[in-house]
């Protein structure tokens, strides 16, 4: 006999049951045997795939326009699959599964008349000369793909001879049940009256190869009051999101699901001008993190807290430190930073030399790292030449610095031969000969 109660349940993860990219699929199969059963294959996968079909024209001239295309396709077995079968023992079999979802940009679920996005967990066991025992379910996906988008206002503007228009929305990122205010500033200096239209508007795009087809879908529509000749008039409304719009989905290959509010000005024996205001429509818990994320820059506060940055503020506190003491202590009140590079502090910066300041100057042996001379060494000279390096203007307009000075003195080199006058000192060349 077949086996009996043949049934996959899976586990929710959260009130919606939607899954998303990187999530873990868990659940468990089920199934009873009134007999031991040789069993070629059985387990468990879920399959993402994107169909498209219509068709076009009429009698011969008519076309079918297909293409599918599969985004995702994750299997666990339970039983390998063998040809010569696997036996079963009889009784009750409960087998639990996991499937992980790949880190990846997949789009959401979606249905409508010429196309589908659709996720599906399929259990399937495979027995010799028996048709094989399948059990789906399918699953809600949503996308993360709204991630990298930013919650602003969108305003365009148009002019179009003797009218211009200007329209604003107030937010881009909106889910369903939200209402969006939309703003319209209207210039006519032309003769003619006109009524500004406002209109919520979806757009599907279905592709097949090289064929596209268009649908437009209009929910919610406002008019204004009429603008007379010679005048400048400011037009508000509310449009709201209907609650089961589908949400917005562009990162699809064959299928393309935009929103826009369509700002127009209606004008009798006239081309009607108008604005487009692209808008977004996401889930409700991306939508409130994304009004939580565009709060920055934020204002100054107390330790921890953030500053004038974009950036989240810091896992730890932040300082008070205590004041080190010894060569890598910091600058003191007065002292005045050249032109290196700040670092933290204690670290080491790119001169083993104490800024330039108006402080005293250490002395001794052993300062600044150097060793202490020998006692019988002699006294420093000036090389032979009484003139000291001549004083420039400091680079990068910085002011001259005052160097402390130390007790440490380069070392003179050897005593240069002193010639008499009429005497012609030797070349270079017989005193440095070059390498043969």
């Amino acid at each position: 006999m077949s086996p009996k109660n043949f049934k996959l349940t899976c586990e929710a993860l959260n009130e919606e049951k939607t899954f998303t990219s990187g999530d873990t699929i868990r659940g468990t199969l089920t199934f009873t045997l009134t007999e031991d059963t040789k069993v070629k294959s059985l387990g468990v996968k879920v399959k993402g795939y994107a169909h498209v079909h219509w068709t076009e024209g009429a009698g011969d001239r008519r076309t079918t326009k297909s293409k599918i295309k599969e985004y995702l396709k994750v299997k666990q077995s339970i039983v390998e699959k063998n040809s010569d079968g696997t036996v079963l023992p009889k009784g009750d079999h409960c087998h639990k599964f996991s499937l992980n979802i790949p880190l990846s940009d997949l789009p959401s679920s979606f249905k409508d008349l010429h196309g589908k996005v659709v996720y599906t967990l399929i259990a399937r066991m495979s027995r010799s000369w028996k048709m094989p025992l399948v059990e789906e379910q399918e699953l809600k996906f949503l996308s993360n793909s709204f991630a990298n988008i930013a919650q602003c206002p969108v305003t365009a503007s148009l002019e179009k001879g003797k009218v211009q228009m200007s329209a604003t929305v107030d937010k881009r990122i909106c889910c369903p049940g939200d209402t969006l205010s939309v703003v319209a500033k209207v210039c006519n200096s032309s003769s003619k009256k006109m009524k500004p239209k406002f209109s919520l508007m979806q757009k599907i795009v279905y592709r097949a190869h090289v064929s596209t087809k268009h649908s437009y879908r209009t929910y919610c529509k406002e008019v204004g009051e009429t603008i007379a000749s010679d005048s400048n008039e400011t037009v508000s409304c509310k449009l709201t999101v209907p609650v089961d719009a589908v949400y917005t989905m562009n990162n699809c290959e064959l299928i393309t699901n935009e929103y826009f509010v369509q700002v127009y000005l209606d004008i009798r024996f006239a081309i009607d001008p108008e604005v487009v205001l692209p808008v977004v429509v996401v889930p409700a818990k991306c939508a409130s993190r994304k009004h939580d994320e565009s709060m920055g820059p934020y204002l100054s506060g107390p330790v921890g807290a953030p500053g004038h940055s974009d950036f989240p503020p810091p896992a730890f506190p932040v300082g008070p430190y205590p004041v080190p003491v010894g060569p890598s202590a910091p600058l003191q009140p007065g002292q005045t930073l050249g032109p290196y590079p700040a670092g933290a502090v204690g670290a080491q910066g790119y001169s083993n030399f104490p800024p330039p300041g108006p402080y005293s100057a250490p002395t001794g042996p052993g300062t600044y790292g150097y060793p202490a001379p020998h006692p019988a060494q002699p006294a420093p000279t000036t090389f032979g030449f009484n003139n000291q390096w001549p004083q420039q203007a400091p680079p990068y307009g910085y002011p001259a610095a005052a160097f402390p000075t130390s007790s440490v003195q380069p070392q003179a080199p050897a005593a240069q031969p002193q010639f008499q006058q009429g005497e012609t000192p030797p070349t270079y060349m017989s005193l440095f000969p070059p390498p043969t």
